[in-house]
């Protein structure tokens, strides 16, 4: 259903109107003007909700915002609104509540639901297991009855690396073994497998799996970015906390890994191009055998210790740091193979570590208190 065309939309079938020399072709105007989409987005002021929410209303899509607010504050709407200069409807809400879901799926008639709303701190999933499936996967299981009950079959999901647990190799394919080694990514593994029986009960289902590896960084402008509750579970922006003053030291968990410098390699990815993935995958949804699995990534290893060079280096300090024992459930080394997402949805990271930690830093300079 098309509630909203967008304004470039509009102006791109004037010109064809009034200019009947123009080259354009009227009848692609009109699919490009049918392409746009309603779509919830759960989870969507969060870090990587607000940024693909940008991105969606930068595509011309109306977007209804689901959140608790476990994780965010309402004040990222408005910060959404000033970048996109577009409104978007925001609901503050839990996808545990059936009968909400219901009331908004009635009300809106959405053509796609981006999933964004979890739990996401392996630290946290070690101590309170429970919690997370609760959450994770019990709440994915509603949102997943309203919308077949609404007839909304078209999903991307947001997944995670930690589905592959101990990588036997590197880098990691989408065909690589599934074992996660933490509740966080055992929850992730779960909603996968309850998405793949959908699908083989309902053909109807359209649904892409985005496999996360590390998001880092923000939005250009600095409005939007990563804004951890506590001292952060992530390692930017517990880094670039030491940087502004907020936090004394980092702390660096295992130097004895089988890596080069002892510490964990991740594979980073800019949370713009991150954002960038879901728009790839949901134009790319109709096409092929659902569910559809893609590794979102780099393709490119950064250890622990080059990455705080790099951010030495974007904001122009010393960040001090201190050595502590292994965290539960971490791994030596993760990277992608992302050549999946470049081939079947023309997507591939446009952004290197060094754009990574200036954009991270911008937005920490211009948000010490992040959005308080």
């Amino acid at each position: 259903m098309l509630d909203i065309i967008d304004i470039k939309i509009l102006d791109f079938r004037d010109l064809i109107e009034s200019n009947s020399n123009t080259n354009l072709d009227a009848n692609f105007s009109l699919h490009l003007a049918y392409s746009m989409k309603k779509i919830l987005v759960t989870g969507g002021s969060g870090y990587i909700g607000s940024h693909t929410v940008v991105e969606l209303l930068d595509a011309g899509h109306d977007v209804v915002i689901l959140d608790n607010l476990s994780n965010s504050g309402v004040g990222v709407v408005q910060r959404i609104e000033t970048i996109s200069e577009r409104s978007v409807k925001f609901i503050q809400g839990d996808i545990q509540d059936e009968a909400l879901l219901d009331e908004l799926f009635k009300e809106h008639s959405f053509d796609s639901v981006i999933h964004f709303a979890g739990l996401k701190s392996v630290a946290e999933s070690v101590a309170e297991p429970e919690r997370y499936y609760q959450n994770n996967v019990v709440g994915s299981e509603t949102l997943f009855n309203c919308m077949q009950q609404n007839s909304c079959n078209e999903l991307v999901f947001s997944s995670s690396a930690t589905v592959y647990g101990e990588p036997e190799s590197v880098p990691i394919s989408e065909g690589a073994k599934l074992s996660a080694t933490n509740p966080y990514g055992d929850s992730k593994l779960a909603v996968e497998n309850v998405l793949k029986e959908l699908n083989s009960s309902n053909p109807e289902w359209k649904i892409s799996i985005l496999r996360y590896f590390n998001p880092v960084a923000a939005h250009a402008s600095g409005m939007i970015g990563e804004d951890p509750n506590g001292i952060p579970n992530n390692l930017l922006p517990y880094i670039a906390q030491v940087a502004v003053g907020k936090l004394d030291r980092l702390a660096v968990f295992g130097d004895d890994y089988p890596t080069p410098d002892g510490t964990g390699i991740r594979d980073y990815v800019h949370v713009v191009d991150l954002a960038r993935a879901h728009i790839a995958a949901l134009s790319c949804i109709e096409e092929g055998q659902s569910p559809k699995v893609y590794n979102i990534g780099t393709g490119q290893g950064y250890s622990v210790l080059e990455v705080v060079q790099a951010f030495e280096k974007a904001a122009q300090c010393k960040i001090p740091y201190v050595l502590e024992p292994r965290r539960p459930g971490d791994i030596a080394s993760c990277y992608a193979d992302a050549s999946l997402a470049m081939k079947e949805l023309g997507w591939s990271a446009a952004y290197g570590l060094a754009q990574m930690m200036e954009d991270h830093w911008r937005w920490q300079q211009l948000n010490p208190n992040g959005y308080q």
